[in-house]
């Protein structure tokens, strides 16, 4: 690592309306920036970590104690020689802002495969929760502004709800816009494949984590036809991956802050791209400094990628870059986006910590 200095700032941002995770109601993102600046702050690079209550296990105090005992060593840190127990959201901020100095320092963008060519758009699909009117005028809203891709939550407190506004986007949209369903793991079988009966046929792309128990997804699928993607198993049990039947599946989900760093994120991309599966780059509700490395992750990985979930910024009501991660006609720039990425507004962080190493 080429950095000289290390600064640790804590941000806080408001959602424009409150946000539910795993029975949780927050009402504010906050989250960690490590920016590593190199000799005379010649090059400064950024690392978001932002652990999201009720999705991780660690606290933003447990992360940033970590991050403390990490840099007060003043070890030369390289991505092979990290420790081992970092929690997930400290290894993926870290690994970023590595990755963001090494790419400033050279003055080229970071490379993440093989291949050369890096998609030049990268969908986006719409985030939709709430009752029938409230995802129907979100709905036909995202869909003036270009969406072409929905992403619906549902849960087993709401499946009526759920199934009525399935109907009515089918009625709205038909065949001009798909239907991902994101069900974070609150069906039993029996429920989900109650559930997926009462769906229009051909109505929905595929279900994210529908069963409560990811082994049962080949069964899911045997009898209802319905595709599953998985998420939270990714971290969970990512074991089960290997013997979830291929054809059971249609995209992994790849929240890089939950799956346990940057490096990880790319090996389970490969393992999509491998097995004819959509890499899906997700966040959980983080900063453009992350979401702008995200789309590059993205545009990286897979000549034509799938619409990912980095339509959060949606629910943050400012960012901390100069120029706010953003997307045009449902499509993002991940050139622009990354370059926009690296170009902090420090005057809206609050410093913690420092160390020269």
């Amino acid at each position: 690592m080429n950095a000289s200095h290390v600064v640790l700032y804590r941000y806080a941002i408001p959602f424009t309306e409150p946000i539910t995770v795993k029975r949780q109601q927050l009402v504010q993102r906050e989250g960690i920036i490590l920016a590593l600046k190199s000799a005379c702050e010649k090059h400064v690079a950024y690392g978001e970590i932002a652990p999201l209550p009720g999705l991780h296990q660690e606290t933003l105090q447990s992360a940033e104690a970590q991050l403390v005992e990490l840099f007060s060593k003043r070890e030369t840190l390289t991505s092979s020689m990290m420790p081992d127990k970092l929690y997930p959201s400290v290894r993926t901020g870290v690994e970023m802002a590595m990755i963001n100095l090494d790419a400033a320092i050279s003055g080229t963008l970071p490379s993440f495969s093989e291949k050369e060519q890096v998609a030049e758009q990268i969908p986006v699909n719409a985030l939709l929760f709430g009752d029938t009117s409230l995802v129907m005028q979100r709905a036909e809203k995202y869909f003036e502004l270009g969406y072409r891709t929905f992403k619906l939550k549902v849960s087993a407190n709401t499946t009526t709800q759920s199934i009525n506004s399935i109907r009515e986007l089918h009625r709205t949209f038909g065949s001009t816009v798909k239907l991902r369903l994101d069900a974070n793991q609150s069906l039993s079988l029996d429920e989900a494949i109650s559930f997926a009966k009462q769906i229009p046929p051909g109505s929905v792309a595929y279900i994210e984590e529908p069963l409560q128990q990811a082994e049962l997804t080949g069964n899911f699928y045997a009898k209802t036809a319905i595709h599953s993607a998985l998420d939270e198993t990714l971290w969970q049990k990512p074991e089960l991956l290997a013997t979830i039947p291929e054809a059971s599946l249609a995209a992994l989900i790849l929240k890089p802050n939950r799956l346990g760093g940057i490096s990880a994120a790319l090996h389970f991309a490969r393992y999509a791209r491998e097995n004819n599966l959509l890499a899906v780059f997700s966040s959980a509700f983080e900063s453009g400094i992350s979401l702008s490395f995200y789309a590059w992750l993205a545009a990286s990985t897979a000549v034509e990628p799938a619409a990912c979930g980095l339509d959060t910024y949606r629910y943050l009501q400012h960012d901390l870059l100069e120029t706010p991660f953003g997307a045009e006609n449902a499509l993002l720039d991940p050139y622009k986006l990354y370059k926009d990425g690296v170009k902090v507004r420090e005057r809206c962080l609050r410093r913690r910590s420092l160390w020269i190493l």
